[in-house]
C-alpha cells in the first residue's frame, strides 16, 4: 500500500523521553507520561509504585551488626556450655542424658 499521506511525526520525535534505565544500560527510549518524568512502562502510569509510608520497606533488623553479634555471643555461650556438660558427663552419667536432650543445630527448638 501506497499512501501519499505525509506523516507529521515531529511532536512525537520532540516529546520527552522516558528517565528510566533499560537492561542494556542504555536510557529507554519511550516517551514520557504527560507530568511525569517516567514512560508507562517504568511507572508512570496511574496508582502505579510503592504506596506513601511504603509498609513493605521497612527492615525488620535481622541483619545488623548488633544482631548478628548477639547471636554470635549466644552461640559462643551454647557451645561453651555443651562443653563443659560433655567434660560433665565423663564423670557424671546423668548429665549425658542432658545432653541428649538440648536442643542442636541452627532451628532446633
Amino acid at each position: 500500500m501506497n499512501s501519499d499521506h505525509v506523516r507529521n511525526t515531529a511532536p512525537m520525535q520532540a516529546s520527552r523521553r522516558c528517565g528510566a534505565r533499560a537492561r542494556s544500560g542504555r536510557p529507554c527510549r519511550a516517551p514520557a507520561v504527560g507530568g511525569k518524568s517516567r514512560c508507562r512502562m517504568h511507572g508512570g502510569a496511574a496508582r502505579t509504585g510503592a504506596p506513601r509510608g511504603n509498609r513493605n520497606a521497612q527492615t525488620h533488623g535481622m541483619f545488623t551488626s548488633d544482631s548478628t553479634a548477639e547471636r554470635e555471643n549466644v552461640r559462643t555461650v551454647l557451645d561453651q556450655a555443651r562443653k563443659l556438660l560433655r567434660e560433665l558427663s565423663r564423670t557424671d552419667p546423668d548429665v549425658t542424658a542432658t545432653i541428649d536432650r538440648a536442643p542442636r543445630g541452627r532451628h532446633a527448638r
